[in-house]
Formats: structure tokens, sequence, C-alpha cells
């Protein structure tokens, strides 16, 4: 499905490295928005329920960073993953997963997630209040391609993952357009 849809508009809590900070924790607390992270560029969104869970942590997230030059061949400046999860969390997770090209975005709230209409409960889980996987190509702030796993609901029992992988994402990349 290709949806004409501009990105709401969020402030993101964000955690960030300043060495300017002594001791053992050098971040500290910065807004982002959603012009910071979209605004004159395109790129891959993806969204998942939640950091350090199996699916997430062994392939989706993973496979976004191996790919990443292929999709900077295909015109992606950025990838970001989000997901309802706070900035602690998020960085802790980028850190054990060895990050160096996708970018994370905190969505704690679940705000952004909220408004993008992708807020499930996964309270069969534990979880509460989640994302439902999806993943979008975003340009200037406009969603160009919509890749959303089929089954959205809440208390979902299954977790589909397939429509939202990177290797789809780069297979629609790579399809000739059509005039």
């Amino acid at each position: 499905m290709t949806m004409e849809k501009q990105v709401p508009n969020v402030t993101f809590r964000t955690r960030a490295r300043d060495e300017s900070i002594p001791g053992p924790n050098p971040y500290r607390w910065e807004d982002k928005t959603t012009d910071d992270y979209f605004r004159g560029k395109r790129v891959v969104l993806f969204s998942l329920p939640g950091a350090f869970t199996p699916t997430c942590s062994t392939f989706q997230l993973p496979d976004f960073e191996n790919h990443y030059a292929e999709f900077q061949k295909k015109g992606i400046d950025e990838i970001y993953c989000i997901s309802v999860n706070d900035a602690f969390v998020m960085n802790a997770w980028g850190k054990a997963q060895g990050l160096k090209n996708v970018k994370l975005i905190p969505d704690g709230s679940g705000e952004f997630t909220r408004k993008m209409g992708m807020l499930v409960a996964k309270d069969n889980l534990g979880f509460g209040l989640r994302s439902w996987r999806y993943a979008a190509v975003i340009n200037n702030g406009v969603v160009e391609k919509w890749f959303e796993e089929e089954g959205f609901a809440d208390n979902c029992e299954t977790d589909p993952y397939g429509v939202s992988s990177p290797q789809n994402i780069l297979k629609w990349l790579k399809a000739p357009a059509v005039a």
C-alpha cells in the first residue's frame, strides 16, 4: 500500500553522548523533532515491538545494519529504527548490538507510534502498549511506500515478520520504476 501521509510532528526525548560530562555516564538529554530526523532526507524507518526482543535483535535490526550500504546505493540517506522504549533502553540496545549505521529513535511515550496509527496492546506478553511491526520509505517527511506486517491487532498471538524486512524493502527499491 502506498500512502501520501506526512509523518506526525513529534518531539523525541533522546540521550546524546557528551564527552564534557565526567563520570561513567557521559550523556545529556537532547530533544529531537520529526524534522530533525526526516526533513530533506529520504530514509527507511522501521518499527518493532521492543528492544532486546528475539526477532528484533536476531534478525530485523542486524539485517538492516548489514544491508546499510545497499540502501545507500538506492538513495537512502539514513535508516532509523523506532520502538516504544525509552532512550536508556534504546541506547543500551544499540550498544549491545554494536550499531554503526542504523540510528535508534526512542518513542518512550508511544506518541509517534500512536499518531502513525500503529500503537497496539501487547498485554498478553506483559509489554503494555507497543508498536506493530512496520517499515516505510519516507521522503522529506512524506511516506513514499508503506510495509506493514499482516494481522494488525491488539494482543496478537503471533509476531509476523517478512513484509517489513530489509530484504523486502530492498526488493522494492531495486524494482524498475513504473511509468
